[in-house]
């Protein structure tokens, strides 16, 4: 199977804003987010479709993703993190956890591909500032 580009920016062969880390998930911001805050969820082992992911790394991944919903709402201020599985773009398990208002925030083509490098930073402070509790 090739490399995803995923798996490249888990690798760090490609920048991305991360917003969590560990041993078996990275968190980082979609590139074209639906909403401010949209973060991908990806667990380090490359597999195309979530459910053929090994029970307990499919698991772990809706734990963290759990884990990362309360931060998510606390940094971007939305009512509820929305979540979409769909996986046809990128061949390698993702969820993704969109800060949202409402359920019209979820649709893909409400996409932003122009968020300026300041506002993604900025973000992703929010975020790993929620996630340390602080």
């Amino acid at each position: 199977m090739e490399e995803s580009v995923f798996t490249k920016i888990i690798k760090g062969e490609i920048p991305a804003y991360k917003v969590y880390e560990d041993d078996k998930v990275i968190a980082f911001l979609d590139n074209a987010p639906l909403n401010r805050g949209h973060t991908l969820l990806v667990p380090k082992l490359q597999e195309d479709y979530i459910f053929d992911l090994d029970d307990d790394t499919y698991s772990y991944l809706w734990a963290t993703a759990r884990k990362l919903a309360k931060p998510l709402r606390q940094a971007t201020g939305a009512k509820r993190v929305g979540v979409i599985v769909e996986g046809f773009l990128v061949p390698h398990t993702h969820i993704h956890l969109v800060p949202i208002d409402n359920d019209q925030q979820l649709k893909h083509g409400s996409r932003n591909h122009d968020v300026a490098d300041e506002e993604f930073i900025e973000v992703s402070s929010q975020i790993k500032q929620a996630i340390k509790g602080g």
